[in-house]
């Protein structure tokens, strides 16, 4: 009689009378003592297999851990494993756990039940494949070591994020994702509608008419508008939902559909705004550095070297402060023959954020105030009358992750940058009427989420750390 385990995340396989539970590998792996000299039945997918003169050994991976598990065959037991040998197939094992080799458990099969056969022509029988080759299948990448890293990282920081403003007395709010604003005010919405082409229509005002909603819709570019709402009734609040834009930018950094974490702190300023993010970044670096050791080494020594040393000393020092008018003023005197050129008013760019951090202050740094006219309506203007309360986060080797500011409270302030942008009043109503009515110094920032991820796990291309990558010209 097999001895009985009992633990929480063994589930039944197949017939409850017959007691086959399967166990996660995680569970193997992080509490072996459990498990030792036990009878266990386990799952997954064949990740490597190879067959000898007297043994034959795979090893599968059920998806709960990122390290695969050991199955050990003895011929002499008579035990019927060749269809469960191909790469990709899926497996039940019934064995012992035993103390391998190395120290690790590795399952004494006993028996081994084929629960879906996988052909010749299945993609992922290479070791390593490249990045751009695993794009053309997302349905299955995610079985790579790459992509199981990722995903496993991506989760875990996704925790740290909601843990970080719940423990600090943020509300969670879910913000629309159809809306008939644009938050940025640059046009760069994906439309909704349900008429599509139509040549019967005489007007822009008639065609939307007739549209579910009767007025211009589309997915919403950040849930900020609508974020302060909510701040403005719960104090603190934040969301973590996808944004949606629809920029023609074919480049390693942009996706068509992100995911998007936006804080919104009434009676703050941009100081708050500042000690926020730089509080809420050490959080959930340190978080992924001690819950994901074998992901972030698997980093460490596939993707970039030196990954978690970076990672450490970015968390480990205080973030610096560079007002834009000074940032302008070292890259002009730095020497360096940017390929973009350097003047006030300029946007910064990847190469000029990159040095500012990098070479100069060797450590993050927060760029603040920058020109009006080169950031959003809502961002509350300063005394000088050219620059506004605005601050990007820039990391060494990434360049922005974080862009935010205190917002503009002040009514006529806030219509005058509108009217200057020519914006339609009549959209934003919702919005002016938070400075009609209790108005507060408030303030905020957005965080694209797989900008994080790549900036935690050194990979280099956003494609990479999604599951299905949105991108100009490419839907699947």
């Amino acid at each position: 009689m097999p001895a009985k385990i009992d633990h929480p995340n063994t589930v039944y396989f197949g017939k409850e009378e017959n007691n086959m539970k399967h166990i996660d590998i995680a569970d193997i792996k992080n509490t072996p003592e459990q498990f030792k000299d036990k009878q266990v039945t386990v799952c997954g997918w064949v990740r490597t297999s190879r067959d000898s003169k007297n043994m034959a050994f795979m090893e599968v991976n059920d998806g709960t851990s990122f390290a695969h598990l050991q199955i050990v065959i003895d011929k002499a037991a008579g035990v019927s494993y060749e269809d469960a040998m191909p790469l990709g197939t899926s497996v039940k094992v019934v064995g012992t756990a035993v103390e391998g080799r190395q120290g690790a458990l590795e399952i004494n099969a006993q028996e081994i039940t084929v629960l879906g056969s996988c052909p010749s022509d299945y993609p992922m029988q290479k070791k390593r494949h490249t990045v751009e080759f695993l794009r053309t299948m997302p349905h299955l990448r995610g079985r790579t070591n790459l992509f199981n890293a990722v995903l496993r990282v991506r989760s875990v920081l996704a925790e740290a994020i909601h843990q970080y403003f719940q423990d600090r007395h943020y509300v969670y709010v879910n913000t629309p994702l159809i809306t008939g604003s644009d938050c940025e005010g640059a046009g760069e919405m994906f439309q909704v509608t349900t008429v599509g082409y139509n040549t019967e229509y005489k007007s822009e005002e008639e065609y939307y008419s007739n549209d579910f909603f009767g007025k211009k819709a589309g997915l919403s570019v950040s849930g900020q508008l609508e974020g302060e709402v909510a701040a403005m009734a719960m104090g603190k609040i934040y969301t973590f939902g996808p944004s949606f834009r629809a920029e023609n930018s074919n480049t390693p950094k942009h996706l068509a559909e992100f995911w998007h974490i936006e804080p919104e702190v009434a009676f703050a300023e941009l100081p708050d705004v500042i000690e926020i993010a730089e509080d809420m970044v050490k959080y959930v670096i340190r978080t992924v550095l001690d819950k994901c050791p074998t992901e972030m080494a698997f980093f460490n020594e596939r993707i970039e070297k030196g990954i978690i040393a970076r990672l450490e000393e970015l968390i480990s020092h205080d973030f610096g402060v560079c007002d834009y008018t000074e940032a302008i003023d070292i890259l002009k005197k730095s020497g360096r023959d940017f390929q973009y050129p350097v003047e006030w008013g300029c946007d910064l760019q990847t190469e000029h954020e990159r040095y500012i951090s990098e070479e100069v202050f060797k450590k993050a740094v927060f760029v603040t105030n920058y020109p009006k006219e080169i950031k959003s309506f809502y961002m509350k203007q300063n005394p000088d009358g050219k620059t506004v309360a605005a601050v990007d986060l820039l990391v060494p080797g990434v360049g922005e992750i974080i862009g935010g500011s205190e917002r503009e409270y002040d009514m006529d302030k806030l219509v005058a940058a509108m009217k200057e942008r020519n914006m339609n009043l009549d959209l934003y109503s919702d919005y002016l009427d938070l400075r009609k009515f209790g108005s507060v110094p408030h303030g905020g920032f957005g965080l694209g989420f797989e900008r994080l991820i790549m900036y935690v796990t050194g990979v280099s291309n956003i494609r990479d750390v999604i599951l299905y990558p949105r991108t100009v010209g490419s839907i699947r």
